[in-house]
């Protein structure tokens, strides 16, 4: 068994790797100006939990997050920048305990990387203005895309329709 799973691990690895490849070149046409700040300045714009979610990649602890049984009409934006990130018409019930969507506002405006912390392979979501740690996408979502944006509610600002 062993020696099957260390043949087949370069697939799945060049597979996301693919996978990133894609992603770049499909946001090669995004004008998107980077908001770059000191980690001192990052401590004193956001709460604790803002800051550990978003700059140290953290995550909540799942069904804790303010926004994972938000049923309001709104727009998700970024903590960090405010960017618009998700609107609420694009959000669904996943069961997970964090909010969940299956499409960005703007694909310029989320950043897929490949993450292979805990020993997963998985795409980390990243605000594509601060770099601020969103969440996950996963292709388990639901139609029209198949995908699940699976973000902390801590990363996210809620603005009411």
């Amino acid at each position: 068994m062993k020696k099957v799973f260390l043949m087949v691990l370069p697939f799945f690895m060049l597979a996301c790797q693919s996978y990133s490849q894609n992603n770049k070149s499909k946001k090669a046409n995004c004008q998107i100006v980077e908001i770059k700040k000191t980690d001192a300045e990052w401590k004193k714009q956001l709460s604790q939990e803002q800051y550990y979610v978003t700059r140290k990649a953290g995550t909540e602890r799942a069904f804790t997050g303010i926004y994972w049984d938000n049923h309001e009409k709104g727009i998700y934006k970024c903590i960090g920048c405010d960017l618009d990130l998700f609107a609420s018409d694009t959000k669904f019930e996943s069961g997970t305990g964090w909010p969940s969507f299956w499409k960005p506002i703007n694909e310029c405006n989320v950043e897929e990387r490949s993450d292979n912390a805990y020993g997963m392979i998985r795409t980390e979501v990243v605000c594509n203005r601060c770099k601020g740690h969103l969440g996950h996408v996963f292709d388990d979502g639901p139609k029209p895309t198949g995908l699940r944006y699976c973000l902390n509610s801590a990363s996210l600002k809620f603005v009411k329709k």
